[in-house]
């Protein structure tokens, strides 16, 4: 991936639905659609004079976790973007706008500003559109920013957008309210009905309650991938390494994690460029310490090396049990091997390598 911030001498005027752009007879960089081994282009907070792509089809939202209903929004985007040979855009908001509208709410989103571009990064967009949310962006009206930004600085062919998306102060802009605009302007607009999952739209607010109850698998079932954190290691109080299961510890960057419990997960070490088995305890550790904080504490399998300060990557695959009280260091060492045995069991019976698991 690629930041970009620069601005042209020469704006590229793009008509709508055309192939080519008046750049040039191949179109200019901007207006072709990217090879698809070629990284993304991510445009953060562009500024009027920032050099945005022009006559692209243009999906809008939020994308926190990046689901299977994202998933598809975004792949009918890049398809239709295929067959009109123009660029594939993804226009997204940082912060999230509830932390800006409902700063109280306690939002603890699936993924970090990183691994959401990441993920969309695969997805085959040319170019990520990230908005600065503010205040004064929120009381900016649906239609004025319709035409300012939409249509002036992206001069889209199509915008694609879920039909339960709103935009503009007071949440007035809809699917409706944008096709008639489009039909104005001239670009079309696709509404695009949620993915449904037994009954229950699939949603990043779904995903979130999946993953803090602890149900991770049907997390990883909704986002199509394992739920992960990254984080740090750094250097605990060795306490189960006394036990004879040695610890790693992870000072996790994401704001959301599974309930209290033990997991089985696999961490990937990028030092080693490979992931191992494992099984992650994440609680307060009340057998050992009152009033301790939040720890994740990840027990590598058949692994012994020194990886201290080194950036990690961890990904929750089951539920094992609830942390809970143990009357005595050797029944919490008989737990914790019962709790081993069963992660060893749960790779065994996968019948795949850990990193076959977490790329399914």
């Amino acid at each position: 991936m690629r930041s970009t911030s620069s601005a042209r001498s020469a704006r590229c005027f793009r008509p709508p639905r055309r192939a080519a752009c008046r750049c040039s007879p191949r179109g200019c960089r901007r207006c072709r659609p990217r090879r698809r081994d070629s990284p993304m282009d991510v445009l953060r907070d562009p500024t009027p004079s920032s050099d945005l792509p022009r006559g692209g089809v243009v999906t809008i939202g939020n994308f926190d976790g990046v689901h299977v209903g994202h998933r598809m929004l975004l792949a009918g985007a890049v398809e239709r973007a295929r067959a009109l040979g123009v660029p594939a855009v993804a226009l997204t908001f940082e912060p999230h706008p509830e932390k800006v509208l409902r700063p109280g709410s306690g939002l603890r989103l699936v993924t970090t500003r990183a691994q959401k571009t990441q993920l969309l990064a695969r997805l085959g967009l040319d170019t990520l559109v990230e908005i600065g949310f503010d205040r004064r962006f929120a009381a900016i009206t649906a239609q004025e920013f319709a035409r300012e930004f939409l249509f002036r600085r992206l001069a889209p062919a199509e915008v694609r957008l879920g039909t339960n998306f709103r935009f503009g102060a007071g949440r007035l802009g809809d699917v409706n309210f944008l096709s008639t605009l489009g039909h104005e302007m001239g670009f079309r607009v696709i509404g695009v009905e949620p993915l449904e999952d037994g009954g229950e739209v699939v949603s990043s607010t779904r995903v979130r309650h999946e993953i803090a109850r602890g149900h991770v698998d049907e997390a990883w079932r909704l986002l199509a991938r394992p739920f992960y954190v990254d984080g740090r290691v750094y250097r605990g109080k060795r306490f189960g390494r006394q036990l004879g299961f040695p610890t790693i510890n992870v000072d996790v960057e994401n704001e959301l994690l599974p309930a209290h419990g033990v997991y089985v997960t696999v961490l990937h070490i990028p030092s080693y460029s490979r992931v191992f088995a494992s099984v992650t305890n994440i609680g307060v550790r009340p057998t050992v310490y009152e009033n301790s904080q939040v720890t994740v504490e990840c027990h590598v399998l058949n692994f012994t090396g020194d990886v201290y300060d080194e950036p990690v990557r961890l990904s929750f695959l089951r539920r094992v049990r609830d942390e809970r009280v143990f009357g005595s260091s050797m029944d919490l060492v008989a737990q914790i091997r019962r709790d081993v045995q069963t992660a060893e069991l749960y790779f065994a019976q996968a019948g795949l390598p850990a990193d076959e698991l977490v790329r399914r």
